[in-house]
């Protein structure tokens, strides 16, 4: 049997919906969503066979302005990964203006050469067909995209005809990962990214964005039980104070809603423990950001 692939990156503005629309896709939570911006650190690859076609979706981060070396890491994690690609989906709101991050976007496929179609997330949201029409008015003037699907990442709609359009952009090829296959995500680094999920919803501020997670211990029982020790970083002794809670509450909620979803994943029993540290600036330090995983 002959078989084809292809690579795809999802592009977009922070929280326009990009990881909810990659599970989606997937069919299983690869990927941390939270209602904050910036959510996604790194690239993550979510991958669909279907038959003799693969598909590769890269979840990329929210394209913005940077403040810091981690945001810098975060910005030139989205131009690579739509400089060398088969089809980039920019994702869009349903609002006719287009905004700063999406023309730099639109400039960075120019350049790449890669065809594009442009996805219109939470059409849910959209109360006349005539406020969809000035979307696709506004986007189309600007580029010239292959198609236009309008979706809800969050309800499903449009999410398999958005599957059996990718599908066209296949070219003969081996398959880029084996076929049961969903992620290139690691355990342990799931399971990090899980835990900051919990921090992202549980914390408010800008205390969540100042945090990493490291996973210093991962092992198997031979009983399945899988032991998981994971360092919680924040940037400053006060935050700290916030996210451990009183008498250790809210690390005790962060720590079960984590738990909870870390054995959905591995289907198996997770015993986590949890510590928090600081590393004031960690987000400016080189050394602490290749420590972290984001190199």
């Amino acid at each position: 049997m002959k078989t084809k692939s292809v690579m795809i990156t999802i592009a977009g503005r922070p929280n326009v919906g990009k990881s909810t629309l990659i599970n989606r896709l997937v069919g299983e939570k690869i990927a941390i969503v939270s209602n904050k911006p910036q959510t996604t650190r790194n690239r993550i690859c979510g991958v669909v066979t279907r038959g003799n076609t693969q598909l590769v979706f890269m979840d990329t981060p929210g394209f913005h302005k940077p403040r810091t070396k981690l945001g810098d890491y975060m910005v030139d994690v989205v131009r690579e990964s739509v400089a060398d690609v088969d089809l980039v989906l920019l994702i869009v709101e349903p609002i006719a203006n287009i905004g700063p991050q999406e023309e730099a976007l639109l400039q960075q496929i120019r350049m790449s050469g890669a065809p594009a179609i442009l996805v219109i997330n939470k059409i849910d949201t959209v109360q006349e067909k005539e406020d969809l029409l000035a979307v696709i008015a506004a986007y189309s003037k600007e580029f010239e995209f292959d198609a236009v699907m309008p979706i809800s990442a969050r309800y499903k709609d449009g999410v398999e005809a958005l599957l059996k359009e990718c599908d066209k952009y296949a070219q003969e090829s081996p398959f880029f990962f084996p076929e049961d296959m969903t992620s290139d995500q690691p355990e342990k680094q799931v399971i990090a990214e899980i835990i900051r999920e919990k921090l992202l919803w549980n914390l408010e501020r800008e205390i969540p964005h100042g945090t990493a997670v490291e996973i210093t211990k991962f092992s198997e029982r031979d009983n399945g039980v899988v032991d998981v020790d994971a360092t919680i970083y924040c940037e400053k002794p006060s935050h700290k104070g916030i996210i451990i809670g009183k008498q250790g509450a809210m690390l005790k909620k962060i720590s079960t809603a984590a738990r909870e979803d870390a054995e959905r994943f591995m289907g198996t029993k997770v015993f986590l423990q949890t510590w928090v540290k600081v590393k004031e600036n960690w987000r400016d330090s080189d050394f602490l950001l290749r420590n972290f995983g984001y190199e």
